[in-house]
């Protein structure tokens, strides 16, 4: 998966130093949304992931892409560099075995944001992931600690971290 991550990535800056950010305008709403999805998925691209967070949130402004995709792939970024979450979108597992949103600023504003670009309150939102989950028959990793230690050397390995 990392691969043909890093590929969709590749060619996607490709197309972005071509054409600029692919916006609704430009590609359609349906390629708009793929656009988003290979850049929220190119995790081990930290300045592609960044460059590209910076265009959407410009194609935001213009009314020309999608607020949501700018709230998920912010606190996707957020996360990675170990910071808060503004929309409280990033989930992941916890020491008590539950998929719970990750380090987000305050909840009652975390919740204003979230209304304000159409998504329901965190809580809803997390009963909702934790009960896909279950219908999934998804567990959390057997060691929490050693999954926990992996992910931030990943994230310094990848260029997140220091």
């Amino acid at each position: 998966m990392e691969k043909l991550h890093n590929r969709n990535a590749e060619i996607l800056n490709g197309i972005i130093d071509e054409i600029g950010y692919p916006t609704i305008e430009k590609v359609g709403k349906e390629a708009n949304d793929a656009t988003w999805l290979i850049i929220q998925h190119s995790i081990g691209k930290p300045d592609f992931m960044k460059k590209c967070a910076k265009l959407l949130e410009k194609a935001v402004s213009e009314k020309k892409a999608n607020e949501v995709n700018l709230a998920y792939l912010s606190d996707r970024i957020a996360v990675f560099q170990n910071r808060k979450q503004l929309y409280g979108t990033q989930f992941d597992w916890d020491k008590n075995g539950k998929l719970s949103p990750q380090l987000y600023d305050d909840l009652s504003k975390v919740n204003k944001r979230r209304k304000s670009i159409g998504l329901n309150s965190l809580d809803e939102q997390t009963e909702i992931i934790r009960k896909r989950v279950n219908e999934e028959n998804q567990t959390p990793p057997i060691d929490f600690e050693k999954r926990k230690k992996e992910y931030e050397i990943w994230k310094r390995e990848v260029g997140w971290t220091e």
